[in-house]
């Protein structure tokens, strides 16, 4: 409907953007209201009602709208080294300087990138016949939806960014929400994985970690890092440039900045695109229940690869690791750690677990930012 050159929005409005809409409304619920993730899905709900409502030019791919400016710092990757920059100011390496061997569990944790890789690539021909349209997923889009595993929104966002930029807005969303879901997927698996003589182990106090050994750790792991693995450089290089800043302890003012303002405004701006970019001629579609099921296979065995390496973590110690911290081998951070902790203090009031699970977890996000980089390396060319 154009009456003298005014558009009408409503005239042109289609079911599956009523149907977007109506998934945004029910987002905005469980933040609000269920209080999951809210500093997340609240503005990616509001970024897909925008994103949906026609002739408005505010999605991301309306050429010149406001949206479609800022989610260039998504499709150009700025958004999310920054992000990690801000979150290096936040990190403790102090569990995992203390206890190396931690670092074997955020390694088990990947278990569920790999576990998807090949699941994505190979299991995802086997719908080809029975989809029209659908042909697959090539191996660069297997291995950002891979990267959903890794239970980090920066990583998943900064990997489909640079190799399945169309499949973006899907593994963005899948990402974001099975981070919020971490309280209730983890705890049944660990459970399961777990004997009840297992819970009940209290792990002794980690040794003290100095200051001069904090600031040699970011150190070290970017040299190592770039040097064989300079793809992840972006993400590694400003995870560790922020807590380099942290442990200093003489930038205060970078430090309130970044660990405040800076990352708030990131968050919100990164969700708002990210929602603006799931309009519904990309995102519903057969791809995206494909996706959202492979997500939650990655999660699911990232969580049991992180909970297997502890278990036989806790053999070879003679008992001194408790399994529970397992699921921290992925790195939803710090919401695993907390599962961790609040799971030992049911089967053992004198259970402390929470610190002895951060290890895993900031092992699990430079794991998982090594590995987008050699998937990046790889097959950035796909």
């Amino acid at each position: 409907m154009n009456t003298d050159g005014y558009v009408i929005g409503l005239a042109y409005m289609t079911i599956p953007q009523v149907i977007m809409i109506l998934i945004a409304l029910f987002l905005a619920y469980l933040s609000v209201v269920k209080k999951y993730e809210p500093l997340l899905l609240l503005p990616l709900a509001f970024g897909i009602i925008l994103g949906n409502i026609p002739v408005a030019g505010m999605s991301a791919y309306d050429d010149g709208g406001l949206l479609n400016f800022m989610y260039h710092g998504i499709l150009y990757v700025i958004y999310p080294p920054l992000i990690f920059l801000c979150i290096g100011t936040m990190t403790d390496f102090g569990s995992l300087i203390a206890s190396p061997k931690n670092a074997l569990i955020g390694l088990g944790g990947q278990l569920g990138i790999f576990v998807t890789l090949f699941g994505a690539y190979f299991l995802g021909k086997l719908f080809v016949p029975y989809i029209p349209g659908f042909e697959g997923f090539s191996i660069n889009e297997a291995a950002s939806i891979a990267i959903i595993g890794s239970s980090d929104g920066p990583t998943a966002i900064y990997t489909a960014s640079c190799l399945a930029p169309d499949l973006l807005p899907t593994i963005a969303i899948a990402a974001f929400s099975y981070m919020a879901l971490v309280p209730f997927i983890q705890p049944p698996i660990m459970r399961m994985l777990t004997t009840p003589k297992e819970r009940i182990i209290v792990m002794p106090s980690a040794r003290k970690v100095t200051q001069k050994q904090k600031i040699i750790f970011p150190i070290v792991v970017t040299l190592v890092t770039l040097l064989f693995v300079p793809a992840a450089g972006a993400l590694i290089g400003m995870l560790m440039l922020g807590n380099l800043l942290r442990e200093s302890r003489v930038t205060e003012r970078y430090i309130s900045t970044l660990q405040n303002g800076l990352l708030n405004i990131l968050t919100l701006v990164v969700a708002v695109c990210i929602g603006a970019s799931a309009t519904a001629d990309r995102f519903l579609t057969p791809t995206t229940l494909i996706i959202v099921f492979l997500g939650l296979i990655a999660f699911t065995f990232g969580t049991i690869g992180g909970i297997l390496i502890a278990k036989l973590l806790c053999k070879l110690t003679g008992g001194k690791v408790n399994p529970l911290i397992g699921n921290s081998g992925v790195s939803a951070m710090p919401m695993a750690a907390r599962i961790s902790q609040k799971l030992g203090r049911e089967y053992n009031p004198n259970n402390h677990l929470l610190m002895h699970a951060m290890g895993p977890i900031v092992s699990s996000t430079i794991g998982s930012a090594i590995i987008a980089g050699i998937f990046i390396a790889l097959f950035g060319g796909g």
